[in-house]
């Protein structure tokens, strides 16, 4: 199965933007439905972002939706997440997961996770 290591966390301004990238090695990536989830402190991971293994299906949160944008390019084993209009609320852990086949929103559905990265946004 793929191992995934995400990149691209920082620290923000309130408004700006931010790209994580998650690239996978070890398998094959096109087979797994990748998604970003985040854990801020004190509080439990959330979803954030999946998409379909061939890219067609996006799925986001309401927190997130208009703001954020998922994307794969799968010849390059690599998944997106870019972050637009970014707010305090969205300070976060965020981590970047797969799972084989056809998964949704719940976590329980994914069992390959990477390391996280950090977000943080000041205001």
């Amino acid at each position: 199965q793929v191992q995934l290591v995400e990149s691209g966390g920082g620290l923000v301004q309130a408004g700006g933007s931010l790209r994580l990238s998650c690239v996978a090695s070890g398998g094959t990536f096109s087979g797994y439905t990748t998604a970003w989830f985040r854990q801020a402190p004190g509080k439990e991971q959330e979803f954030v972002a999946l998409i379909s293994r061939g890219g067609v299906t996006t799925i986001y949160a309401d927190s997130v939706k208009g703001r954020f944008t998922i994307s794969r390019d799968n010849t390059e084993n690599t998944a997106y997440l870019q972050m637009n209009s970014l707010v305090p609320e969205d300070t976060a852990v965020y981590y970047c997961v797969a799972c084989y086949g056809t998964c949704w929103r719940s976590r329980r559905d994914y069992n390959i996770w990477g390391q996280g990265t950090q977000v943080t946004v000041s205001s």
